[in-house]
């Protein structure tokens, strides 16, 4: 009995970082990065680490003692095996990741801005073909399930979500693009889901509204807790209980947002299976993706269980 799956993406990242990726050229409004063709650009470091949606969320729950299990499919190549490596070091466990005869695993080359943001390059591979029945689930027990971006793939999302229910497993979902460009489909999802955390523009076309505490109200008739991120604007959450509007944790300087809401979403998550109520549940997921800004990469930065969690700003109010 595991306390948590996760399922979705993983992938191995290069970080390049340096002045040469200092934005400074404005199109549009915009800072771009340009590089001329043929030139050598030099960087001033490197490093290797993995990443994905659900690698990532597997991590935090595994620092924070909870027993984990990752779902995801990857190639045969020395990035799979990074992703093994890493994710078993953490404790977290790989006996249901299926191997791709054709595809490589995914690949992203992130080129770090001495500002913090950055410039992804991705492979989008392996992971982007989830087959349901590639997978053989029928001993697998758990608690929860933490399900992230699945690339649209809804035949996959409702027959790993029907197996879930009828397992008494409770469902999270941390959706990607794909998932909430198709309305109608994730209207359908919805209520086979407990939780369900992404941004107010994603989420709000799924029940008619455009404020966050409009949309986390709506959603309450579809799920047991939704959570709804706004940016520089904070994070709402509600249980049908309370709604809780965060501000910041804190004022860091950033080096890397990579994985921050990963770290957000799953840090809420692990909490509420912890047995905490939504104000522990998202002053922790807010730490934690505050801690994970502040190093380069998805993993170095997320918080374990015995990490030091302080106040921060709350609006409490009933639902």
């Amino acid at each position: 009995m595991f306390d948590v799956i996760t399922v979705g993406a993983s992938s191995q990242d290069v970080f390049l970082g340096g002045k040469a990726f200092q934005p400074n050229v404005e199109t549009d409004g915009e800072l771009t990065e340009q590089f001329p063709l043929g030139a050598k650009v030099e960087v001033d470091n490197v490093l290797f680490s993995t990443g994905g949606g659900a690698t990532n969320a597997a991590v935090t729950f595994a620092r924070n003692g909870l027993s984990t299990a990752f779902i995801g499919r990857v190639g045969s190549d020395p990035a799979a095996s990074a992703v093994r490596e890493e994710l078993a070091a953490e404790g977290v466990d790989t006996t249901h990741i299926a191997v791709d005869g054709e595809l490589a695993t995914d690949y992203s080359t992130i080129l770090l801005a001495p500002t913090g943001e950055r410039t992804i390059l991705i492979y989008r591979g392996a992971s982007q073909h989830l087959n349901w029945n590639e997978h053989d689930l029928g001993e697998l027990k758990a608690k929860w399930a933490y399900v992230t971006s699945a690339a649209g793939n809804f035949e996959f999302l409702h027959a790993f979500a029907d197996w879930a229910n009828e397992n008494g497993i409770k469902v999270a979902m941390d959706p990607g693009k794909k998932e909430l460009a198709n309305v109608e489909q994730m209207k359908k999802l919805l209520d086979k889901l407990t939780l369900v955390k992404a941004n107010k523009e994603e989420l709000g076309p799924l029940v008619g509204q455009t404020e966050p505490e409009q949309i986390v109200r709506a959603l309450i008739d579809h799920v047991d807790y939704a959570i709804v991120t706004d940016g520089p604007g904070g994070s709402y959450a509600t249980d049908g209980k309370q709604i809780i509007k965060a501000g910041m944790y804190e004022d860091v300087p950033v080096r890397d947002r990579t994985g921050a809401g990963d770290a957000f979403g799953s840090g809420f998550v692990a909490k509420i299976i912890a047995g905490a109520d939504i104000t522990e549940a998202i002053t922790f997921g807010s730490a934690n993706s505050t801690s994970v800004v502040k190093t380069i990469g998805a993993k170095a930065g997320i918080l374990h269980s015995d990490a030091q969690i302080h106040d921060m700003p709350l609006e409490i109010s009933n639902f």
